[in-house]
C-alpha cells in the first residue's frame, strides 16, 4: 500500500510540474505579465475567425505593451474567474470591460480610463415593451459582473422586475430572445455590436445610455504597481500617435463579417463546421487530452482509496471513506474554483489551471472510482478470502493474488463508464479558462451568434465519441466475459 501512495503521489507531482511549467518566456529587457481577460465580451474581448483573441481590449493591450516595453500572456476566461484570478495573485492584471468603480476600487488598483461607455438596454426584436415602467413583474436576463448587471441591480426595486444571472453574454441574449426573460442590461457598444452581427434584440435607449462610466486595467491593490504605471505610460502614447483611434475606430466601424465570417458561411450547420473546424479539432484534442490524463491518474488513486477502503485497519479504512464522502460530494465546479482561486489566495503560491483542471478531474473522478472500486472487492465472495488463507496465504498475499483480480474483472464496465463520465466533466473546468471542446464552442458563438447550429456541432461531437467509447466497453466486457 505504500509504495502504491507513493508511485501516485510522485506520478501526480510530476504531472504537475510539467503542467505548471509556463509555454512562453520573457526577454530579459523585457518583463513579462499574466494578464487575464473576459473571453465572451464582444467587441471588446472575443475570438475571430481564425481563433486569434481579439477586440478593443486585446489590440489596445498589445499597442499599450509595444509602447511601453513590456510583453503579456494573455488568458482568457469567464469575466468572474478572471477577476478573482487577479485577486488571488494567479494573474498580474486583468483587462476585461471592466468598469471602474468605488466597490472595486478597495480591491483592486486602477489604471487610468481608457474607455467610457454607457450603459443600454435591450429587448427582443418584436417585444412591445418600450419603457422601463413596462418591466415591472417580469424577468431580466444579465450577464454577472458587468456594469450592466451593477445597474440594473440599482434599479430593480424602483421599476420592480426581477433578475436571472448568466456567465457569457450569447445565453443572456438568448433568454431574452426565447422570451425566459424580456430585456438585458449591457454596455452600449456590447449590444451595438452584437445586434449589428444579426441577433434579433432592439436596444431601446441608443441616443440616451445610462451611467456612463469608465472602463480601467485593473491589478491586485497594492501590488504590481510597475505594471500599471507601464500600462499608463503607454496608453498615453497610443493616445498621442493616434493608434488609440484606429483600433477603437476599428471594431466600432466595421462589420460584423469582417470578424465572424460572411453571412453564409454562418447560416448553416456545414458553413460553422467548415469555417471553424480547426477549432472545434483543437476542442476536441484538449477534451480527449484531459480525459485520458485524468482518467488514468483517478484510476491510480480510485485503485488505492478502494484498496484502503478493504484494509483490516480501521484507520485505513475510515480515511479512504472520509475522502471519497469529501470529494464524491462536492461539486466540481466548486473544487475547480477552489483549488484554482481558493488555495492561491490563501496560501499566496500559484498554480496553472492545467494543474487545477487535472487535480480537479482526479481528486473527483478518484472518489468515484474508490467507492466502485471498494464495492467490487467486497463484491467478491468472503469464501475466496477463506479459501485463500486455509492454503497459507497471507492477508496481503489474499488480496493481490485472489481478491483483487476477480474484482478488478468485476469492475472494467465501470471504468469504462468513469471514462465516459470523465469526458463530459471536462468541460466543466472552461470555467478557469481551460479550452476545451465546450469553451470553444462558447468562443465561437460569441463571434457568430448562432447558438443554435454552434452547439449542435459540439452536441454532435461529444455524442460521437460516447458511443464510441460505449461500443468499445460494450466490446471490452464481452472479451472478459468470454
Amino acid at each position: 500500500m505504500k509504495k502504491g501512495l507513493l508511485t501516485v503521489l510522485v506520478a501526480l507531482s510530476a504531472l504537475f510540474a510539467v503542467f505548471g511549467l509556463s509555454k512562453e518566456t520573457a526577454s530579459a529587457s523585457e518583463p513579462n505579465y499574466t494578464i487575464t481577460s473576459d473571453a465572451t465580451y464582444a467587441p471588446f474581448d472575443f475570438q475571430d475567425k481564425n481563433n486569434q483573441y481579439i477586440g478593443i481590449d486585446q489590440d489596445l493591450l498589445k499597442a499599450i505593451a509595444k509602447a511601453a516595453g513590456f510583453t503579456v500572456t494573455v488568458k482568457p476566461m469567464a469575466f468572474n474567474a478572471a477577476m478573482q484570478s487577479v485577486a488571488s495573485s494567479q494573474a498580474d492584471g486583468v483587462i476585461a470591460g471592466t468598469t471602474i468603480t468605488n466597490e472595486r476600487k478597495a480591491v483592486y488598483d486602477f489604471s487610468d480610463p481608457y474607455y467610457k461607455t454607457g450603459i443600454a438596454w435591450a429587448t427582443a426584436k418584436n417585444s412591445k415593451i418600450k419603457s422601463l415602467s413596462d418591466l415591472k413583474g417580469k424577468t431580466v436576463a444579465l450577464k454577472t459582473g458587468t456594469a450592466g448587471a451593477e445597474y440594473a441591480e440599482s434599479i430593480k426595486d424602483q421599476y420592480g422586475f426581477k433578475i436571472t444571472y448568466f456567465s457569457d453574454s450569447d445565453t443572456v441574449y438568448r433568454d431574452v430572445i426565447n422570451g425566459n426573460s424580456v430585456a438585458t442590461f449591457a454596455d452600449m457598444p456590447v449590444l451595438q455590436y452584437t445586434i449589428k452581427n444579426g441577433t434579433a434584440l432592439k436596444v431601446q435607449n441608443s441616443k440616451d445610455p445610462f451611467a456612463a462610466g469608465d472602463l480601467g486595467f485593473a491589478v491586485k491593490k497594492g501590488q504590481n504597481a510597475e505594471l500599471l504605471a507601464d500600462f499608463n505610460k503607454g496608453l498615453a502614447i497610443i493616445k498621442k500617435n493616434g493608434t488609440y483611434d484606429k483600433i477603437i475606430n476599428k471594431y466600432l466601424d466595421a462589420k460584423a463579417e469582417t470578424f465572424t465570417g460572411s453571412a453564409k458561411d454562418n447560416s448553416t450547420v456545414w458553413g460553422i463546421l467548415k469555417t471553424n473546424r480547426s477549432a472545434f479539432w483543437s476542442g476536441l484534442k484538449q477534451t480527449m487530452y484531459l480525459t485520458v490524463v485524468g482518467i488514468i491518474l483517478a484510476s491510480l488513486w480510485g485503485l488505492l482509496l478502494g484498496v484502503m477502503g478493504v484494509s483490516k485497519n480501521a484507520f485505513v479504512r475510515g480515511l479512504s471513506t472520509t475522502v471519497i464522502y469529501i470529494f464524491r460530494g462536492m461539486p466540481m465546479l466548486v473544487l475547480a474554483f477552489f483549488l484554482y482561486i481558493g488555495i492561491p489566495a490563501l496560501l499566496g503560491t500559484k498554480i496553472s489551471a492545467w494543474s487545477a483542471g487535472i487535480l480537479t478531474l482526479v481528486l473527483n473522478e478518484g472518489a468515484y472510482t474508490g467507492a466502485f472500486v471498494r464495492g467490487g472487492f467486497q463484491s467478491v465472495d468472503s469464501g475466496q478470502m477463506e479459501a485463500a488463507r486455509s492454503l497459507g496465504l497471507s492477508h496481503g498475499q489474499a488480496m493481490r493474488k485472489v481478491i483483487i483480480p476477480q474484482g478488478l474483472r468485476l469492475m472494467v464496465p465501470s471504468f469504462i463508464n468513469q471514462f465516459i463520465i470523465t469526458l463530459k466533466d471536462t468541460s466543466l473546468l472552461s470555467a478557469i479558462g481551460i479550452l476545451e471542446l465546450t469553451q470553444t464552442g462558447t468562443l465561437i458563438v460569441t463571434r457568430n451568434s448562432q447558438g443554435f447550429r454552434v452547439w449542435a456541432i459540439v452536441a454532435m461531437i461529444y455524442l460521437v465519441v460516447i458511443t464510441l467509447l460505449t461500443w468499445f466497453s460494450n466490446w471490452v466486457e464481452k472479451r472478459m466475459n468470454a
